[in-house]
């Protein structure tokens, strides 16, 4: 099985934004038989999460405009345990990246920036308390990278399976 985890700052917002889209790309292959969805275990949390809380209004909101139903999301905070589940984690930010393969050595190699997936390094805008327009802004830019970077995602998580 293949296991991804994205990772924000609260996972309330960019987080599981990212993992919603994730899950409706990978839906959406499935139904094309390229890579049925049922093969990847999609996750979020953050390095400082509200353990427990929804995902923000405007990420919901977004999300249903995509035409994607996100239904119930719980935030976590980041664990070794966790961490040591999954074959590959991208931040939103190199803040982010930086403090997991800090804290969590056994997991430094497997943290990205989700930028990088698209061989960029750049920081993905928390669009929390800004209008609406933000946070669309922002799931466009996740999309446009988990869409340009799918590939590449896939090579590392496989290159890891390999390893």
């Amino acid at each position: 099985m293949t296991t991804l985890l994205f990772v924000c700052t609260a996972n309330i917002c960019r987080s599981p934004m990212a993992e919603f889209l994730m899950k409706d790309k990978l839906a959406k292959l499935g139904s094309l038989a390229e890579n049925p969805a049922n093969d990847w275990r999609v996750g979020s949390a953050g390095t400082w999460g509200m353990d427990g809380s929804d995902m923000a209004e405007g990420v919901r909101a977004v999300l249903e405009e995509m035409g994607i139903k996100p239904g119930r999301h719980f935030a976590r905070t980041v664990t070794a345990e966790m961490l040591n589940a999954f074959d590959l984690i991208l931040t939103m930010e190199r803040g982010q990246k930086e403090a997991i393969k800090i804290e969590f050595l056994t997991s430094a190699e497997r943290v990205y920036m989700l930028s990088e997936m698209v061989g960029e390094r750049f920081d993905i805008r928390d669009p929390m308390g800004e209008p609406i327009d933000e946070f669309r802004q922002t799931a466009k830019i996740i999309d446009s990278i988990l869409n340009r970077g799918f590939d590449r995602i896939k090579q590392f998580i496989g290159d890891r399976e390999r390893g």
